[in-house]
């Protein structure tokens, strides 16, 4: 069976574990190789096109429904959460529901920087479901150093995401080496590169990393989240479900690690970080122009 560019496919050496989609097809010392982006999981790889097999429709319809599955329950329990969140703030601007005030809520805004154009507008989508204010920038990852500086000045976010796909290689050396990486050192370099136009890490909280990425260097460069602790792989939502609760978490309110980590698909193994204060700030009265107007 002939395989083109974007194809999915599975690595029979890997039993077909992760789903890939063939972005690159090119000859590699008379070999032809595949270079591939995970379909659901924020990793790239290269493979032998002879290890390539191309799934089926319905096996691949299976396996997508499985992974909607586990994004819908995500999802839910991480809805559950804001609307707890935003009940908790609305109780105490209300001195308990005693007082009769309208207040309105102004959650952090996001700039979400991102290698792979699909899995932006997936979690684009995400964002807009949740009522996260977001802004996507698709970005080649080597380029993201160049540019997140400038990105910033435009935008001005809370928050800022910088992801896309990446990979250990055990070929190229240790894991404590940064070098043998795909792109955690662009990751590293972007991160240092935000934090060198905002250094305090509550005025600009920072999720870095895809999978695999080399998280202590991301952590240690200013990023408050992370991946990947266990150089595990992470799922293509997780950096959303992180970003949003510090968006709805009250900015004098410190989030607990873990409290953020418990709705992702990967958990603490795939993603880290260190204690962040939340951005969301509440304030009142909230009135609507036309009643404004009736009044006259």
């Amino acid at each position: 069976m002939t395989i083109k560019m974007m194809d999915i496919v599975g690595r029979k050496s890997y039993h077909c574990d992760i789903l890939f989609r063939v972005i690159d097809l090119r000859q590699v010392s008379g070999k032809k190789n595949a270079v591939l982006y995970g379909e659901d999981f924020r990793l790239i790889a290269d493979a032998p096109y002879e290890d390539l097999i191309k799934i089926n429709p319905a096996e691949l319809r299976k396996k997508s429904q499985e992974f909607r599955s586990l994004e819908q329950q995500s999802y839910e329990l991480f809805r559950q959460d804001v609307s707890l969140i935003k009940e908790k703030q609305e109780f105490a601007a209300t001195d308990g529901f005693s007082k009769d005030i309208n207040i309105f809520q102004v959650p952090g805004k996001v700039l979400h920087i991102d290698g792979d154009p699909a899995y932006l507008k997936k979690c684009m989508l995400v964002y807009e479901k949740v009522g996260v204010p977001v802004y996507g920038v698709h970005c080649n990852e080597k380029e993201m150093p160049l540019k997140v500086g400038q990105l910033l000045d435009i935008y001005r976010p809370d928050i800022l995401v910088i992801t896309g796909h990446d990979s250990y290689s055990k070929s190229k050396g240790k894991m404590a080496d940064i070098n043998a990486y795909r792109h955690s050192i662009h990751f590293m370099q972007t991160v240092i590169e935000a934090r060198k136009k905002v250094p305090h890490l509550d005025q600009l909280v920072i999720f870095a990393g895809a999978c695999q990425s080399h998280f202590e260097s991301l952590i240690k460069a200013g990023a408050n989240f992370a991946s990947s602790p266990s150089r595990v792989n992470i799922h293509a939502l997780d950096p959303v479900y992180i970003v949003a609760k510090i968006s709805f978490t009250p900015f004098m309110e410190r989030i607990n690690v873990w409290d953020v980590l418990r709705n992702t698909l990967t958990g603490e193994k795939g993603l880290g970080g260190i204690e962040t204060k939340g951005v969301l700030r509440t304030g009142m009265p909230y009135k609507l122009p036309l009643e404004d107007e009736r009044r006259k």
